[in-house]
C-alpha cells in the first residue's frame, strides 16, 4: 500500500491535465499605436495577441489585417470576419480624423502627438468574461471605457474633460464599443481557444545551465544561472541556499528565442568564500512538479531538466511491476478459458 499514491499520483494528471486547461483564463489583446507628425502626417499600426502569442497584425501600409498563425481567423465564417474587419477598417479612418478635430479643439494639445491604446477581454470559464479598453496620450494613461461610457483617469489633466463630454454625446459610437468589447471580443476570443487549441496547451521544457559573470564588488563572484527552450513562458528561477531563497537574486525579463520558445537568467552577487551550497532552482509547468537543481561547482549537474527523484523511479518500477502482474494474471484466465472449451 505504501506506493499506491504512485499509482494515483501517475494516473490522475493525465485526466487532471485536460480539465485543467478548460478551467485557465485566457487573455485577448488588441494593441494600437498612433503618431501624428503634423495635421497631414501620421501612421497607426496594430497588433492582437492571444496571451504571449501574436495572431494578427495591421501595419499602417496595409488596408487588411494579416493572420500570423493557421488559426487567426477563429470560428468566425469569412463573411464574419469581412464584416468586422470592415468596421475595424471605418473605425481607423475616424480615429485619424478625430484626433485631428481633437487637436483644434484643444489648444495645448500640439503635434508631434502619439497614442497608446489597449483593449480586449479575458475569458473565464463558464462564458464568463471581462473586458477593457485603455487609452495612453504622450506614454501616460489617460482614459478608458468603463460600461457605457468614457471614464477620465484620475491622474489625467483636466483639459481632457471636454473631449470626453464630446465623445460620449456619441451614443453609437459608445454602443458599437460596448458591443465590440462585451459580445464581439469574448465570442471571438473563445473561437480562437478552440481552433489554436494544440498550439496554446503546448509544453516545452527548459534547458538550464550555469556560468561566473564579472562582479562589480571586489572579492566578489558574480554566478549566473541560464533557463532556455521553455514554453509557456510564465517560468520562476531563484538562487537557493538549501530550502532558503536568495533574495539578492537578480532575474533579468523573459525574451523570445527564434523558434517560439522563451529565455531568463537569474544572477547572484555574493562573496566568493560564500559559493559553497548555493544552487539555481527552476520551476516550470512542463516539468511535472520535478525542479531542476542545479548546484554551483558539481560537474554532475543535470542540464536537460528531466531529473527524476529517487522516489519517483521507485514509483514509475512500481507502475511496471504492477502492469506485469495485471498481464500474467490476464494471460492465465484466458488460457483457462481456452482449455475449458477445447
Amino acid at each position: 500500500m505504501r506506493y499506491l499514491p504512485c499509482l494515483l499520483l501517475w494516473v490522475f494528471p493525465q485526466v487532471w491535465g485536460q480539465f485543467e486547461v478548460q478551467q485557465k483564463n485566457y487573455t485577448f489583446r488588441c494593441m494600437q499605436i498612433s503618431s501624428f507628425v503634423n495635421s497631414s502626417c501620421s501612421t497607426t499600426d496594430a497588433s492582437a495577441w492571444l496571451e504571449d502569442l501574436q495572431t494578427h497584425r495591421w501595419s499602417n501600409a496595409s488596408d487588411t489585417i494579416s493572420f500570423l498563425r493557421p488559426w487567426s481567423q477563429g470560428r468566425l465564417s469569412n463573411e464574419q470576419w469581412q464584416k468586422l474587419q470592415h468596421l475595424l477598417q471605418v473605425y481607423r479612418f475616424s480615429f485619424t480624423r478625430d484626433i485631428q478635430e481633437l487637436v483644434k479643439m484643444v489648444p495645448k494639445a500640439h503635434y508631434p502627438i502619439e497614442f497608446q491604446l489597449s483593449a480586449g477581454c479575458e475569458v473565464y470559464p463558464m462564458n464568463a468574461s471581462e473586458s477593457f479598453l485603455h487609452v495612453a496620450f504622450q506614454g501616460e494613461y489617460i482614459l478608458s471605457f468603463q460600461g457605457t461610457s468614457w471614464q477620465k483617469a484620475p491622474e489625467a489633466p483636466a483639459w481632457l474633460e471636454l473631449p470626453i463630454r464630446v465623445i460620449n454625446s456619441d451614443l453609437g459610437t459608445r454602443e458599437t464599443v460596448q458591443l465590440l468589447l462585451n459580445d464581439t471580443c469574448p465570442q471571438f476570443a473563445r473561437g480562437l481557444l478552440e481552433a489554436g487549441k494544440s498550439e496554446l496547451e503546448k509544453q516545452e521544457k527548459p534547458v538550464a545551465w550555469l556560468s561566473s559573470g564579472l562582479s562589480p564588488t571586489h572579492g566578489h563572484q558574480q554566478l549566473v544561472c541560464h533557463v532556455s527552450g521553455f514554453y509557456p513562458k510564465p517560468v520562476w528561477v531563484m538562487w537557493m541556499r538549501g530550502d532558503q531563497e536568495q533574495q539578492s537574486t537578480h532575474t533579468g525579463d523573459v525574451l523570445p528565442n527564434a523558434d517560439g520558445t522563451w529565455y531568463l537568467q537569474a544572477t547572484l552577487d555574493v562573496e566568493a568564500r560564500e559559493v559553497t551550497g548555493l544552487a539555481c532552482r527552476v520551476k516550470h509547468s512542463s516539468l511535472g512538479g520535478q525542479d531542476i537543481i542545479l548546484f554551483w561547482g558539481k560537474k554532475e549537474n543535470n542540464n536537460s531538466g528531466k531529473q527524476l527523484s529517487t522516489d519517483l523511479v521507485i514509483c514509475i518500477v512500481v507502475i511496471a511491476v504492477v502492469a506485469c502482474v495485471v498481464a500474467i494474471v490476464y494471460l492465465k484466465r484466458k488460457r483457462c478459458f481456452y482449455q475449458g472449451i477445447l
